[in-house]
């Protein structure tokens, strides 16, 4: 009886999942409920709006300031809100939901300590359940480029070589 072997298992390669990165805590303070008719900012009816609203909803959570509807905010409503958010957010945008995601994710790769890579061979995978900014590949080859022997894209059975160290 033939033995097989599983040599992906056996190669000693780093598989990198970037959904592992992927921030799942983002929450979003939308303008649109605090407009008239979801249309027009009344900055005096604004104001008693943000006084009165329930902030601890945010406590230590990541906050993205947006506005879902196309209605015309002056800058001084993105400010005002950041002022009330910044006594109790971790962290802080005012983007789209997604720009403000892939600025967490990428956040997210620059934490990652890429002294646990060196001289490995890494693959980052590619082809997931969630949609990954090109960034953020691009970030993860930038921070394990200097430490690593290889970088390639794709699956362990079947990669795409990006980078792979010169020997000596």
């Amino acid at each position: 009886m033939e033995t097989f072997v599983n040599k992906v298992a056996e190669s000693g390669i780093i598989t990198i999942n970037l959904e592992d990165y992927f921030p799942k805590d983002l929450m979003i303070f939308d303008m649109k409920s605090f407009l008239f008719m979801e249309l027009i900012l009344k900055e005096k009816d604004y104001r008693a709006s943000l006084l009165a609203f329930d902030w601890s909803v945010y406590e230590q959570k990541n906050v993205v300031i947006t506005c879902s509807v196309d209605a015309i905010i002056p800058v001084w409503a993105y400010m005002l809100a950041a002022n009330y958010l910044q006594n109790v957010a971790k962290k802080l945008w005012v983007d789209t939901p997604e720009k403000a995601t892939e600025l967490l994710l990428l956040d997210h790769i620059h934490q990652i300590d890429e002294k646990e890579f060196v001289d490995q061979r890494v693959v980052i995978k590619g082809c997931g359940d969630i949609a990954i900014a090109p960034s953020a590949y691009a970030a993860i080859t930038a921070k394990l480029k200097p430490v690593v022997k290889s970088i390639m894209y794709g699956e362990p059975c079947s990669t795409v070589p990006i980078y792979k160290k010169k020997k000596d």
